[in-house]
């Protein structure tokens, strides 16, 4: 992890100062940049020109004919059919913000979802004009590149001595931005990878003076970090009575648009419910669909204002199953006459990632609070103390052990491989995620695939449900034996858990003790399904300890379905305790 000092400007920051009475008949149309948003328009009706040229897989377009403010209007234009990619004039029409903008396909740009935002726009086609479409702003504030900015003097003027130019620019940026523009300088992380997700507090207990205090702090984290396309990416959840994703890692990959779509975030009030927020978080936010980058790390920065109003332990547990490191920031704790009405005192220890201090985060109240933007920055993008990002759906390797014996049959057989198909599909299996192997056994032993045969879920679910059914005796033991040498035997380097699950409908001719403590002794979990006559005793004598939770009997076939999420709920539970 390195920082670096970076000038504001590299943020893509530019104050657009509009000249002359834009929506009026008689001025010509204002030339801007493919960048510049609805937001920057303010005016109920403009004229602008758009440049040509413009790379369409940049624009950022929310909605389709009335867009998010936060939309680029040339995007937009382009969107809509109003102009081609070559450019042209546009009118602009202000309109209210709404609570819902649709993700459409039109145009060679597929605009994005928005669950809601505050002001709105649609487009036209614009009067002519022979003013030339350059993809400058008319006016823009621009410091010089490569040095320290320095204050500008304040005038004793009409306008409280405040400059100009700022004065105009504080129309179009956040308040915070504007600050740290000023200031000439921005500390940014610059080899930062993360997909983070901000958990903040929106419930009654923390008040809309301090929400609006929380969502500063959150802003000059998310500044801090340097977002960007290849940096880390942010989105926001607000816990309250009923947990609402306010928006995706996808929906905004700069500073700027990240700091207004915090900016836009309202106080919803209710209950803290944290714990239900942060399970909705770990399912829900952390999709493939929602912008999760392979390969990055997950976090959630979970804000606590005094205390939770319900379990947040379970939730943890939830998180770091799939993968999410979750931290928590905890502002004002209770004091001693408050302790009652919290559920658990120890409730910041169970809900981190890891409880070795790493992963909890205290400040005092939420003012001053810039002090803590730059240590929470550090610890967010110390990838190497990312321990949850490891999880029992990525990192594991399972060997199934398929007894093809002639008690089983071949439609019974098609359920045991049923069986086989509902586990594997629940984990990740990649080149550097999760491994599945299978080996048939009857007195003989056939490898069916191995663990570097195949690397995607597809191809593993077509081969299992491909496997030829055997038919013959029954010798569990030396297909343990087997199975340890000449599957788990090459990958002996792999630093994922290796776990085996024996599916087998009766009894052994061979000794399985001997073979399966073997397997034990070499680091391998062993899970035994017994179907109608296996016996309970060679059952558990193969399965790990605790025999009870890694041992399972069905009188029938069919009982298998429900043995499917015991398995995994175990494989989960014995990965969790071996990585503490």
């Amino acid at each position: 992890m390195s920082a670096a000092w970076i000038p504001a400007l590299s943020l893509g920051v530019c104050l657009l100062l509009l000249p002359g009475p834009a929506g009026s008949e008689g001025a010509a149309p204002i030339a801007i940049t493919c960048f510049t948003r609805g937001l920057d328009i303010r005016k109920e009706k403009a004229d602008v020109l758009c440049p040509g040229g413009c790379p369409l897989e940049e624009f950022s377009v929310y909605g389709n004919i009335v867009y998010a403010s936060v939309s680029s209007i040339c995007g937009a234009a382009v969107h809509r059919g109003v102009i081609s990619n070559s450019g042209g004039p546009v009118r602009v029409y202000s309109l209210p913000g709404r609570e819902n903008y649709s993700s459409v396909d039109a145009n060679g740009i597929q605009s994005q979802m928005l669950s809601r935002w505050s002001a709105s726009f649609t487009v036209t086609k614009g009067k002519s004009s022979t003013q030339e479409a350059t993809g400058q702003a008319v006016s823009t504030a621009h410091p010089p590149t490569g040095k320290r900015l320095k204050k500008t003097p304040e005038k004793k003027t009409g306008n409280k001595g405040k400059n100009q130019d700022l004065h105009l620019g504080r129309q179009h940026f956040p308040s915070l931005l504007l600050r740290l523009l000023t200031r000439g300088l921005v500390w940014l992380f610059t080899d930062c990878k993360a997909d983070i997700a901000f958990l903040i507090d929106g419930s009654f207990n923390i008040g809309q003076r301090r929400f609006n205090l929380q969502k500063n702090f959150v802003g000059k984290v998310a500044l801090m970090l340097g977002i960007g396309t290849e940096g880390p990416h942010v989105g926001l959840v607000q816990a309250s009575e009923h947990p609402k994703i306010e928006f995706y890692l996808k929906n905004f990959t700069s500073a700027k648009d990240v700091l207004f779509a915090i900016k836009e975030v309202g106080f919803r009030g209710g209950n803290s419910n944290t714990g239900k927020a942060l399970k909705h978080t770990a399912q829900k936010f952390f999709t493939v669909d929602a912008g999760v980058r392979k390969g990055i790390p997950k976090v959630v920065v979970v804000f606590i204002d005094g205390w939770p109003s319900d379990d947040i332990e379970e939730a943890g547990i939830v998180a770091r199953e799939f993968g999410v490191n979750v931290f928590i920031v905890s502002v004002a704790k209770p004091i001693p006459e408050e302790l009652g009405m919290v559920q658990d005192v120890t409730f910041v220890d169970k809900a981190v990632c890891r409880n070795n201090g790493f992963f909890s985060y205290h400040m005092p109240n939420w003012f001053g609070t810039t002090k803590y933007v730059k240590p929470l920055v550090q610890k967010l993008c110390t990838h190497e103390q990312m321990m949850c990002s490891k999880t029992c759906y990525n990192s594991v390797n399972i060997a199934f052990l398929i007894d093809g014996s002639s008690s089983v049959g071949d439609s019974n057989f098609r359920l045991m491989l049923e069986f086989v198909s509902n586990i594997a599909k629940t984990f990740e299996i990649s080149d550097i995620g999760a491994k599945i192997a299978a080996v048939q056994f009857t007195y003989d032993q056939r490898t069916e695939f191995s663990f570097t045969d195949y690397s995607t879920k597809e191809d593993v679910l077509a081969v299992i449900r491909n496997i030829r059914y055997m038919s013959g005796g029954t010798a569990t033991g030396d297909a343990i034996s087997f199975t340890v040498r000449n599957v788990f035997g090459p990958i002996r380097e792999s630093p994922n858990k290796n776990f085996l699950v024996i599916v087998t409908d009766g009894q052994s001719y061979d000794d399985v003790q001997g073979p399966a403590a073997a397997a034990h002794d070499a680091g391998i979990t062993i899970f035994s399904v017994g179907v109608a006559w296996a016996p309970l005793d060679d059952l558990k004598d193969m399965a790990s300890k605790p025999k009870e939770s890694h041992a399972f009997f069905t009188r029938e076939f069919t009982g298998l379905e429900p043995i499917v999420s015991d398995v995994i709920r175990g494989i989960c539970r014995d990965f969790l305790e071996s990585q503490q």
